[in-house]
């Protein structure tokens, strides 16, 4: 680990015009990847910015009817909340779905949707990877690929993303709340959220330069039923092959978002409009214009199959 310095912020405003005036600097929360890859080099950063202390781990109702889950809040305190339960319960179960106790108690609201993608050759520092070194090319691409992405890829990049949470707040149509570096705040549609990589893939997240996640917002509940299942390689806590987010209504109409499967939580309102009439219908429409490699191909039915178990639960 290279060395740097620190400091403790005393505001989010402070904390974002500190990282947008410093260059090299980042924030530091809970730190369970941001550590990892700082160990192994692939993050160096000069300067940290403690967020840790600010007041953003409340959970709070909005005006709207919604939830506030401040960028704080731990994966622990977020699934266990009673009304994410009660209302959003697709998202406690995908985030209890994606990590051990011990990294739930540590990782952040804010900090899980920043993880970074799981793809080996990005681990691998000895081979390229355009998302580390942009230009130098992409090692996954004719390399081990059965982790990978199949959809949303580009010739320089098939790296997925490995969130839960994320790809269940994606069908709740949460927004993710900032503030920039020069003090004024904005909301990103959790669609919006994560970059697909084109020719850019070291750009993952539609953030400026110090921009700091202050909260996640969840609309309004939408009822209905909720699932999140997760196809692994094992059963102890390994990222996603394939996962399924669906919220769906007695009429048999509802929302689908898949995970595993793309840069970022793959939803399409076009495909899920199909939900009537089955899953094959839906997964067809969602995976229009995939590029599968030879190794990774299998995920395309593996999430027809995951998603016709969980309309099969859901009339059960």
């Amino acid at each position: 680990m290279k060395p740097f310095t620190y400091e403790r912020a005393q505001s989010p405003a402070a904390a974002a015009a500190r990282v947008g005036a410093t260059p090299g600097a980042t924030f530091i929360a809970g730190g369970t990847n941001l550590l990892d890859l700082m160990k192994v080099q692939i993050e160096t950063p000069t300067h940290l910015v403690d967020i840790r202390h600010l007041a953003l781990r409340t959970i709070e109702d909005t005006p709207e009817g919604g939830l506030r889950i401040g960028a704080l809040v731990t994966n622990t305190e977020f699934a266990a909340h009673p009304r994410v339960k009660r209302d959003y319960a697709v998202a406690s179960r995908a985030i209890v779905a994606g990590a051990t106790a011990q990294l739930r108690n540590k990782a952040t609201t804010g900090g899980n949707l920043l993880q970074r993608n799981r793809c080996p050759y990005f681990y691998e520092t000895n081979l390229p990877c355009n998302k580390r070194a942009p230009g130098s090319g992409c090692s996954a691409i004719g390399g081990v690929s059965r982790s990978l992405a199949v959809i949303g890829t580009s010739p320089h990049c098939i790296a997925q993303n490995p969130s839960d949470m994320a790809v269940a707040l994606r069908v709740l149509d949460a927004e993710v709340e900032t503030v920039r570096s020069d003090g004024r705040r904005r909301t990103i549609p959790i669609g919006e959220f994560h970059l697909l990589p084109g020719e850019t893939p070291e750009k993952e997240f539609a953030l400026e330069d110090g921009e700091l996640i202050t909260a996640v917002v969840l609309p309004k509940p939408i009822g209905g039923m909720h699932h999140y299942h997760k196809v692994r390689d094992r059963a102890s806590y390994a990222f996603a092959l394939v996962s399924v987010a669906v919220v769906l209504q007695a009429d048999g109409t509802g929302r689908v978002a898949f995970g595993g499967v793309a840069p970022r939580p793959w939803r399409l309102e076009d495909a899920e409009a199909l939900l009537p009439r089955g899953p094959s219908a839906v997964v067809q429409a969602a995976f229009v214009g995939a590029t599968p490699t030879a190794e990774n191909a299998f995920k395309i039915p593996l999430a027809e199959r995951t998603l016709a178990l969980i309309i099969a639960e859901g009339r059960a």
